[in-house]
Order: structure tokens, then sequence, then C-alpha cells
């Protein structure tokens, strides 16, 4: 690949920089570009300053492989695209995924165009996962992004709202290797960050009290907090008399309406956008036989409806909707018309393992009904659909 130049974003971790590593030995003209996305470490947990460490170790990666190496400060676009929707996203009861924005609005936007705006070539990441392409009539090539080859890693989700101009620029050179295979890789060239543990937390921000993060923005606001019997009967069963299939996936896709006299007030919280279905943690509430997770966030009126026990009924769904203008295809080849249906395999969150369901597309946006009910489906999170290692598409849960 003489001539070709890439620019890598050496995050200060290991998978980057064995990324970078391999494009080097491969031929590549390999620059390394630091993104600081973030300023504010008065909300990051323990002393840890994440960025400066982080950049120290990418500069130090850099001058090991006598690769060309510069900083970029994103922080304005990262707080506009990035923070900024995640504190609209809590205020209306919703949990948005950052790493998912930030793959989408930062990486593979703004830093692939001071890439291209640099003469790059490609960009690269040390993500888990691959790409793969083939020629269609005329000439057109098509991109297919697939999952990392080691199962435990893989990260195609995160990188779920691409779209093919950015898969297109885009290389993935550790997305065919097992994590410790990229950690012999970095021993082997003496790399700094060889051992260095996995980064954890907000994309870019480290790890932080999310409470304290959101309070930058949302204040405090006491409310109560009720817990709902598992023998509440308005979901137990459901109705046989639809007037069509839709009006079937639309009640299933539902979310509770739980009413405050619905249950029995077991305690306070101190701001409803401050939590998700399906937290555990955090609630403060003890004395009950089972722990209890939050079935539903209501923050106009500020309450918390919990339930007891990981199986509470109150938890589980049988399908979602994605509104249409939330749906998106990463390979347009599959796209579906209107009243059209199909089956794949969908994630509603990383790791979580690939389950059976049918994609239907209505005028009304899409409804994803799954083979067997799904805990702590949530909104503001991205579902996205695979077919036999390929991510096609997703969307924002409704």
């Amino acid at each position: 690949m003489k001539g070709k130049r890439v620019i890598v974003g050496l995050s200060g971790g290991v998978d980057s920089s064995v990324a970078a590593c391999l494009l080097k030995e491969q031929g590549y003209e390999v620059i390394g570009l630091f993104m600081k996305n973030w300023h504010d470490e008065s909300v990051t947990l323990s002393a840890e300053c994440p960025w400066l460490e982080d950049s120290n170790d990418a500069m130090l990666v850099a001058q090991k492989l006598g690769i060309a190496f510069q900083t970029v400060d994103l922080s304005k676009e990262y707080k506009e695209r990035i923070v900024d929707y995640m504190f609209a996203e809590y205020e209306r009861g919703r949990t948005p995924n950052p790493d998912v924005l930030c793959n989408r609005e930062i990486k593979f936007d703004v830093f692939l165009k001071i890439a291209l705006s640099l003469g790059a070539d490609y960009v690269a990441t040390g993500h888990y996962c691959q790409k793969a392409s083939t020629t269609r009539e005329k000439g057109s090539v098509r991109y297919h992004l697939q999952s990392g080859a080691d199962a435990n890693k893989d990260q195609s989700y995160f990188l779920c709202q691409l779209n093919q101009e950015q898969l297109g620029r885009t290389l993935f050179p550790i997305g065919h290797l097992e994590k410790s295979e990229v950690r012999r890789i970095a021993q082997s060239q003496d790399l700094i960050t060889a051992e260095k543990k996995d980064s954890q937390g907000l994309c870019f921000i480290g790890k932080v009290s999310l409470p304290d993060f959101l309070q930058q923005q949302l204040q405090p606001k006491t409310g109560p907090i009720i817990e709902i019997p598992e023998g509440f009967s308005s979901y137990k069963a459901v109705p046989t008399n639809f007037d069509s299939e839709e009006a079937r996936w639309a009640f299933l896709s539902k979310r509770r309406n739980y009413q405050t006299d619905n249950g029995v007030v077991v305690g306070e919280h101190k701001g409803a956008h401050y939590f998700t279905v399906g937290q555990r943690k955090g609630l403060a509430v003890g004395g009950t036989p089972d722990p209890l997770f939050v079935l539903a966030v209501d923050t106009e009126t500020n309450t918390l409806f919990v339930g007891q026990g990981k199986d509470h009924p109150g938890l589980f769904q049988q399908a979602l909707h994605i509104q249409n203008s939330e749906v998106h295809w990463v390979n347009p080849d599959h796209q579906l018309e209107v009243g059209a249906s199909a089956e794949y395999e969908v994630r509603i969150r990383y790791r979580q393992p690939l389950q059976k369901a049918t994609l239907h597309t209505t005028a009304k946006g899409m409804y994803i009904l799954f083979e067997e009910p799904q805990s702590a489906i949530t909104p503001g999170q991205f579902a996205a659909w695979y077919r036999e290692g390929e991510l096609i598409g997703s969307g924002v849960i409704a």
C-alpha cells in the first residue's frame, strides 16, 4: 500500500496502537491523530485524568513506531453533538448511547473530514469489527460491516450508524484478531500500551458519576418511587381482536403507562431523568425480598416505577418501534419497502446475544417483533439487525 496515507485515531489504548503498527507493516504512510474531546474533569471518578494520560501514551506509541503524530481539539463539536444531545435525551426520560453517537458524529464525521483535509486516503480505528466489499453492476462497490472475529470483543454494534461513504474510507486493522493476539503484538513491539486496561465509561470522558455529570444541566428534583406488584393485570393478557397485524405490533411495542395508583410508594428519588429502564443500582430502597428494577421512567410527573426481581413481567416486551426518521440502513441493498417484512437477528444493547426477530415496515415506522420477549427495551438506545454476521441496519428505539 505504498503511497496510501492512513490517519489512525490513536486513543492511547492498546487496540489503536496495534492498528497503527499493523498498517505501517503493510506499507501505508501512517499518521497518528489524538482527539481531545473533553476538558471538564470535575465529574470524573478517582484521580484519573482521562485525556492527558491517554494523549501521552498515544504520543509515545507514535514515537516508538516512528510515525507522525498530532493532537486535535474537538471538544466544541463533542459538546454540541454528544453532550447536549445526551442532556436532552435524559431530560425526556430516554437513555442515549454516547458510544454509537460518538462514532457517528465525531470519529467518522468530524475526524474523518479532518483526515481527508490532511490528504488521507483512509482513516483507521482499533475497533473489533471487519469490512468486506462486493463489486456491483456498472462497477459500483458495496461495503459490508461485519462482526469482529473475537466474539467477546465484537464492537460492530457501536458502528451501527455508519453509512457507505464512511465505510469506504475506513480500515479496521485488528478486526480479524483475538484480543489476546492484539496484546501479544503490542508486547512484541514493546509498546507502552501493551498491558494497559481497556477504557471504561462514557466515550472520550471516561469513568464518571452519571448523576454528577447530568447535574451539570439537569437539576435534582425529588419524586416518588412506586413499586408495581408482579400481578398487576393491565398488561398481562394480549387482546386477540386487533383490527390488523400492525395494530398488534403497536400494542406489543407500546410502553407501559403506569399510574401512581397502580402500586405503592416505597421511597424517593432525586430526579427521574437520572434513571433508565432496567436499572438496579442507585435506587437506595431496601427491605424488599428481591432487588428492585426500574420498569418505567416518567419525567413529566417525575415518577419512577419499579418492580421486584429481574423476572418481573413489567421488564419484558415482545416488540419495539422505530420511527421512520430513525431507521438507518448500513447496507441499503436490504432496505425494506413499506409493507415488507424480513427475518433478522437483532440486539438492543452491546454484548447482548443476537435475538431472532422479524422486522415489519409500515407507514408509521418499523416494528421489530421478537421470537422471545426481551428484558429492558430502553427508549433512546439503538436496535441493530444482522444477517450471517453482517450488520445490516439500525435505529433508535422509540
